[in-house]
């Protein structure tokens, strides 16, 4: 449980471990709203066509609300015959025998585990199984949703970063313009060989004001990683980036790279995108290389290569700027990856090339 980082599917796995420990039939694990509803409701055992033909996620009722409000656990013979029992769809599997746990943490209820349908019914051992089980949850749900706060908190100093790429890079561009359009229409009458230049040079500047717009689209763009997986979105991005800007942008990939988890592969997108986004800004390159490989350790290796103008780490830090570094090596560290980077300043076509190594599963 504690080896996942995402909230829900820590929920996932407390709710598989408990149905499995205990050897129920089913089990669901449910987070409370503020609104009498579960922000988060998982089930283990029950098919996805049965959980279609169920419909909505229940209320905070009968004896799922009893669960919540009370810190005892609660174990029955038949559920149907409690007298909070009330209110299952019709689709609902048939349940018996009961067994359920809050998961507590800061004396707070953070949710409770249900397991029904065993086979000989719930005993006292079973009880204390479960007991420790969600004291286990407890941290591991803690944890998890630190981590998601982390990531928030991270999303929000990326938006400034937008934020000022777009000031520094986009309005200043749109300003050169708007003077060199007035030098242009001022020169029109009384010099017409330097009104063209000025206009050639207004299309430079609308040029690279669009190529500046068109990466912070791609970066504010959400991605699919749920649905397309690692390697087609990274595949996606890369063809988009290849259309907007001068320079060859292109994606490769072995096809030995297996599903990561999704905290490792949004930190692998992420830094991808931040290594394209410096090379593509700020090295003027004429080709980009993103190269994804499987390793032997069922993890994956990211390259971003390019042949642009390199740069000094050191001095780019001295100056009080960072290029995303910081953030890239953070993410990296976050997932339990390595991240390398040479850069070459002298010397045409050298440039740059960024590693990141994530272990396996």
């Amino acid at each position: 449980m504690s080896a996942h980082l995402e909230v829900r599917e820590v929920l996932r796995r407390i709710t598989a471990s408990a149905r499995s420990l205990l050897g129920a039939e089913y089990a669901a694990l449910g987070v409370p709203d503020d609104h009498g509803g579960f922000a988060q409701f998982v089930v283990d055992g029950v098919s996805d066509e049965q959980w279609k033909a169920i419909g909505p996620l229940p209320r905070q009722h009968g004896v799922l609300a009893t669960m919540l409000h009370d810190a005892a656990p609660t174990r029955l013979a038949d559920v149907r015959k409690a007298a909070a029992f009330g209110g299952w769809p019709s689709a609902h599997p048939e349940m018996s025998d009961f067994l359920g746990m809050p998961i507590i943490g800061n004396d707070e209820i953070l949710g409770a585990i249900f397991l029904a349908n065993k086979a000989d019914g719930f005993t006292d051992h079973d009880e204390r199984l479960l007991r420790i089980l969600a004291a286990h949850a407890s941290i591991a749900l803690a944890n998890a949703r630190l981590y998601e706060r982390s990531r928030e908190l991270t999303l929000a100093g990326e938006r400034a970063r937008i934020a000022h790429d777009l000031h520094d890079a986009v309005s200043q561009k749109l300003f050169s313009l708007r003077l060199t359009a007035k030098a242009a229409a001022t020169l029109l009458d009384r010099d017409p060989e330097r009104a063209r230049a000025e206009l050639d040079e207004v299309t430079r500047l609308a040029a690279e004001a669009a190529d500046e717009l068109r990466s912070v689209v791609v970066e504010l763009r959400p991605v699919a990683l749920d649905e397309d997986g690692l390697v087609a979105t990274l595949a996606s991005q890369t063809q988009v980036l290849d259309r907007a800007h001068s320079a060859a942008v292109v994606f490769e990939s072995d096809g030995g790279v297996r599903t990561l988890p999704p905290a490792q592969e949004a930190a692998v997108l992420r830094i991808a995108q931040e290594a394209l986004h410096n090379a593509l800004r700020h090295a003027e390159p004429k080709n980009v290389c993103v190269t994804l490989r499987g390793t032997a350790t069922r993890g994956a290796t990211l390259t971003i290569t390019d042949d642009g103008r390199g740069f000094d780490p050191a001095a780019v830090r001295e100056a009080g700027r960072h290029l995303g570094l910081v953030s890239m090596r953070d993410r990296a560290q976050s997932v339990g990856g390595r991240l390398t980077l040479t850069s070459a300043t002298s010397g045409v076509g050298r440039g740059t090339v960024v590693e990141l190594e994530v272990p396996g599963a």
